[in-house]
């Protein structure tokens, strides 16, 4: 499943929401606003890039951006550092952020080094200069395709992970309305290179070219719309201003394609499979107040389905999941706030597995040994079956 990563920007000049969060209270407010209306991630930015936006120093970028980190590390989501400085992303990430979201691609040195040091998942994004600007293109998309393959190859020399790396063709980044449209068409071969893929195209100019949606904030229905289409074709996240309204247009993707799957046949799930069992977490899921205080073991199994054919043959991690990355996301989508049943949880861990673009269909199993049942007994357990169209 797509996930939603809900804007935080800290700034008094960003091209939709330039000042009303500059205010650490008030973003730290707004952020937890977003996780309330269903955002899965934050992003918090200290930089405006919209076109004409003034560049800003790194003490003052620091300044704005490290109290909203500290103050929403509790919101129970992962947080992103929207930022193109290692000086920035650095105490950004030990304040806990475990994202550094950087548009410039990796033009810091120092940015890669922090990344493969601290473990942090990393978004390059593509730009041909400043989103003012305006490039030249003969094929958008197989130019977009080979400059991000590039970035990647060259983070991966400097000694980052591939499993953290993220890609992001840069809709509205130097880019004019024909380039966008025709990258967000590709969506479904940008997210076959072997990384998740964000798509970013929220209020965004070129959408003010469609009916009702000359100003920013009346760009959020086309937003939904290009969110729930590039979810359609495979993209990992969607990062947004309007949580809300996302949300309801992933919702209405899904149970599209869940009709037409079981109609057809259509989005049949790969034969191949890898399992991971046994997964141990711990965890104060339950309805009952000692099962919140105390905590308990919970057990995960997962089945994942996809082609392995084009990994085997190439011998390449990139074209399969990386399984010590998909164990600790895992725990980590576990071990977060309590819900109280395990049906919630297996969800969590179901939508988990389906970020990884490879994955076209998860069993997920969550086990719970220690529930409180009077009687004997040897196990409970949810299963929960979900694939992407």
């Amino acid at each position: 499943m797509t996930l939603v990563m809900g804007i935080v920007n800290v700034t008094p000049d960003s091209f939709s929401d330039g000042g009303r969060y500059l205010d650490a209270d008030a973003a730290v407010a707004h952020g937890r606003a977003l996780v309330a209306a269903g955002a899965d991630l934050l992003d918090i930015g200290g930089e405006s890039t919209r076109p004409g936006a003034e560049p800003v120093d790194s003490a003052e970028e620091l300044a704005r951006v490290l109290p909203v980190v500290g103050g929403l590390a509790s919101a129970g989501v992962p947080l992103s550092i929207d930022t193109r400085r290692a000086e920035v992303a650095e105490p950004a990430l030990a304040a806990g952020a475990t994202i550094v979201n950087d548009v410039s691609g990796g033009e810091d040195p120092a940015m890669a080094p922090l990344v493969a040091a601290t473990g942090a998942d990393w978004v390059l994004m593509h730009a041909r200069g400043p989103a003012a600007t305006r490039a030249e293109y003969g094929d958008a998309v197989a130019e977009v395709r080979a400059e991000l393959l590039a970035r990647r190859d060259a983070a991966v020399a400097a000694g980052v992970d591939p499993a953290r790396i993220v890609l992001d063709p840069g809709i509205g980044f130097a880019k004019d309305p024909t380039h966008n449209w025709a990258l967000l068409a590709a969506t479904a071969e940008l997210a076959g290179l072997g990384h998740r893929l964000l798509v970013g195209a929220s209020r965004k100019r070129f959408l003010g070219e469609l009916p009702g949606s000359a100003e920013p904030g009346e760009r959020d229905l086309a937003t939904a719309a290009v969110s729930a289409l590039v979810a359609e074709r495979g993209a990992w996240a969607v990062r947004v201003h309007d949580v809300a309204g996302t949300r309801t247009a992933l919702a209405v993707a899904a149970a599209m394609g869940a009709g037409v799957s079981a109609g057809d046949g259509a989005g049949a799930a790969a034969s191949d499979e890898i399992r991971l069992t046994g997964l141990r977490c711990r965890a104060h899921h339950g309805v009952f107040d000692h099962e919140r205080r105390d905590g308990q073991e919970f057990v995960v199994d997962v089945v994942l389905r996809l082609p392995l054919a084009a990994a085997a043959a190439g011998d390449d991690l990139g074209a399969t999941v990386h399984y010590g990355v998909l164990a600790e996301r895992i725990v980590a989508s576990v071990e977060r706030d309590p819900v109280d049943l395990i049906e919630t949880v297996a969800e969590r861990v179901a939508d988990v597995a389906l970020g990884f673009p490879p994955v076209r269909e998860v069993v997920a199993t969550v086990h719970k040994p220690d529930a409180p049942i009077g009687p004997p007994f040897g196990d409970v357990a949810v299963t929960v079956v979900r694939s992407r169209r």
